[in-house]
């Protein structure tokens, strides 16, 4: 009874820890301006069928997407033995599920155990590319310090928790007779002679010890998942679900300028027609300053980021040595965000500090290195889309900054004087048909 209790409470207050986290989270991501992408649900419903649950796009690298794909499985799969450990807990039974499944229960638990030894071999892996293969879009500078020890951190303890279980399941499979349980299993059981030697007493002790060793693993993992970039193994499906649906080259116009241009352009429209704006209204906003500023969508698809580097990896502005980082732009937008988040939970909805997203995390540099080739958003594989930030917040800078490179100035001029991007008169566009035609 004491176990169940000591259990319950581990259990209660690491559901209630994680909760409150998970609260903070879409606080934060709901500061972002409102986004209606509620439509096409059966298309959306499909993507994340494939994107998400399927690793279609994963799988476009395929030595990281078959290993990947293993610990997707594993960690998806291997849950049903921890619901198995958490009723124990909380029932005070031992292998509930042992009865139930008669004979079938061995093989259950080898498939399962097979899939922790390939847990733990694509963690291996992971870690020998990460740090003895340097594979280059890993070792970046911004995955220097804190990024690195997390990716580090999350493959140690998934290692970490599976030697649990297969130590577990070994000790019990070497219980004398009068203890047998439903062994042996299909790994474990090689390892169970290596403890022949062993009493019971002992054989129980580490069996006990590898249980609440992996169930408190288990829940003290959950509790680092909100603080880390794995924390995408929640949030891939949502941010999946509300991927852009349009085609990627297809920009969002800004609905006030939208307006001016119709108006513009309507030979029959009348300007005085419509209603006096209001003067008490805050003023229309163009582009992103700092996170408030972008959408809910972009602050979740900053949370949701693996830092796989896949994007940097293509696009062609890193590649040539520019400053530009697609992943570096997400991971700034959501360490802003954490910081707004932090100073809302300190001094209220208010709050305000002399920092901003675009200047004191992004620079305008890294801004006007992107070609919006859209290399990136086609390359992520949970569909994330670091392009609209990098345009909103360039939107800032040349709408309510009138700031850009001079050859963007000079086009600027160009189109407003001239009606197109070269410094030709509109009379003098037709010259080159005329010495074309006279040669």
């Amino acid at each position: 009874m004491i176990e169940q209790i000591v259990f319950a409470l581990a259990l209660g207050l690491a559901t209630f820890l994680f909760v409150k986290r998970i609260k903070r989270i879409r606080r934060n991501i709901f500061l972002g301006r409102p986004l209606p992408l509620n439509d096409k649900k059966s298309e959306r419903w499909k993507l994340m069928a494939m994107v998400a649950m399927g690793q279609s796009k994963m799988v476009k690298r395929p030595v990281a997407g078959f290993f990947h794909f293993l610990i997707y499985v594993g960690f998806v799969l291997i849950n049903i033995e921890v619901l198995e450990i958490v009723l124990d807990g909380l029932l005070g039974t031992h292998r509930l599920f042992a009865t139930p499944l008669g004979a079938f229960y061995p093989i259950v638990i080898g498939f399962f155990e097979v899939l922790a030894v390939a847990v733990l071999l694509a963690c291996v892996v992971f870690l020998y590319r990460r740090h003895i293969g340097k594979v280059r879009r890993l070792n970046l500078r911004e995955m220097k310090g804190w990024p690195q020890k997390d990716a580090t951190n999350i493959l140690v303890i998934e290692i970490v928790l599976m030697l649990a279980l297969l130590l577990m399941n070994a000790a019990e499979g070497a219980f004398p007779e009068p203890y047998q349980t439903p062994a042996p299993f299909l790994v474990s059981g090689l390892l169970s002679p290596i403890l022949a030697g062993w009493s019971y007493e002992s054989l129980h002790i580490l069996e006990r010890v590898c249980w609440w060793g992996h169930i408190l693993g288990i829940l003290a993992f959950l509790n680092y998942l909100p603080f880390s970039k794995h924390f995408h193994i929640i949030l891939a499906f949502p941010t999946v679900w509300y991927s852009k649906l349009k085609p990627k080259g297809a920009f969002d116009n800004l609905e006030a300028v939208k307006k001016e241009v119709e108006l513009m352009m309507d030979p029959n429209a009348d300007p005085y027609a419509a209603p006096a704006p209001d003067a008490s209204a805050e003023p229309v906003k163009f582009g992103a300053k700092d996170v408030r500023d972008l959408s809910w969508k972009q602050l979740l698809d900053a949370y949701s980021c693996t830092e796989c580097g896949r994007c940097t990896s293509e696009c062609p502005a890193n590649q040539t040595g520019k400053l530009l980082s697609p992943r570096k732009i997400m991971m700034d937008t959501r360490d802003r965000l954490e910081e707004v988040g932090k100073g809302i939970d300190a001094q209220g909805p208010e709050f305000k500090d002399e920092k901003q997203l675009l200047g004191d995390y992004i620079s305008e540099e890294e801004l006007w290195a992107c070609t919006t080739c859209n290399a990136c958003t086609e390359a992520c594989p949970v569909n994330l889309d670091p392009l609209s930030i990098i345009i909103d917040l360039r939107r800032d800078l040349v709408m309510e900054q009138s700031k850009a490179p001079a050859s963007l100035n000079a086009m600027f001029t160009n189109v407003e004087n001239n009606g197109a991007p070269w410094q030709f008169s509109p009379q003098d566009r037709g010259k080159w048909a005329e010495e074309l035609s006279q040669s």
